[in-house]
């Protein structure tokens, strides 16, 4: 990052970072000092102050620095609004709940579910969707969805993710076929994951057994579950029991309707290979 790039050119990552330099040299500590104290390493600290550390430096990173620099919960905070200000206010809740979830049960009906989209393909879907939006701001949007990957990144146990995707979500061309072979690669990766459980509800199924709209389900530890639905003009919180337990219903009956892990991951893997040919 130039030293001489005006603040209003840098990014919510080099703005970050900008801060934690700024602090750190008046305290007179090297990067190497503060990679100690916060348990980094030195290159680690460097990305940060960069604004080159994707998809962004970590929470405990961020607590380290607020302990060693004595700054209360100045640049934890800092983080946690870096994360809210790339998505929409009504999407807010839902993120901060997403980190502290157990189990995810994800059912996607178009579009592959946004935590485990890569960056070309979630690019493409956000200038589709902000077709007004400068590249700046996209980007912005980009980054925001890729930091959602952190929570498989921390000390804590990560939740455990079960994905359902509609056969639609892999046959829909987004971005063209390289972007959409670089997607089914990276699910192939992310299904290797022991945290990970990925289904292909085919066309071959007919209509779906249950809703034809896609959902989330969050489960924690000591909460009550919560419902995510999301419509054009919004997302809302669903906690009412009922609700969410017929919620629940329908994602075992997908769940038994969609192929099975095994044959799944075949499917994706033929249809990669259709797109790379």
């Amino acid at each position: 990052m130039d030293e001489t790039t005006p603040p209003q050119h840098l990014n919510p990552l080099q703005r970050f970072g900008r801060d934690i330099r700024q602090v750190r040299l008046a305290r007179k500590l090297t990067q190497k000092h503060l990679g100690k104290a916060t348990g980094y390493s030195e290159a680690y600290v460097c990305k940060v102050e960069s604004g080159t550390l994707l998809p962004r430096p970590s929470e405990k990173f961020a607590k380290g620095c607020d302990l060693t620099f004595g700054t209360g919960e100045l640049f934890t905070g800092l983080l946690r609004r870096i994360d809210e200000g790339d998505h929409p206010s009504w999407f807010v809740p839902y993120l901060n709940l997403e980190r502290k979830a157990s189990r995810i049960l994800a059912y996607s009906t178009n579009l592959v579910t946004g935590i485990v989209q890569t960056e070309d393909y979630a690019r493409v879907v956000f200038r589709v969707s902000n077709p007004r939006a400068s590249a700046e701001a996209i980007e912005d949007k980009v980054a925001g969805r890729l930091r959602r990957r952190a929570v498989f990144e921390l000390d804590t146990p990560p939740p455990f993710l079960w994905v359902i995707l509609h056969e639609a979500c892999l046959r829909t061309v987004v971005g063209g076929v390289e972007v959409m072979a670089r997607q089914l690669d990276y699910l192939l990766t992310v299904a290797a994951s022991p945290h990970v459980e990925l289904q292909v509800m085919p066309f071959s199924a007919g209509v779906p057994a249950t809703s034809t709209m896609p959902f989330t389900v969050l489960r924690f530890p000591a909460s009550p579950t919560v419902l995510y639905t999301e419509t054009r003009v919004g997302g809302r919180m669903h906690d009412l029991a009922q609700t969410v337990d017929a919620a629940l219903d329908d994602y075992d009956l997908l769940r038994a309707h969609a192929l099975s892990p095994d044959h799944s991951l075949a499917l994706i893997k033929t249809l990669l290979k259709e797109y790379r040919a």
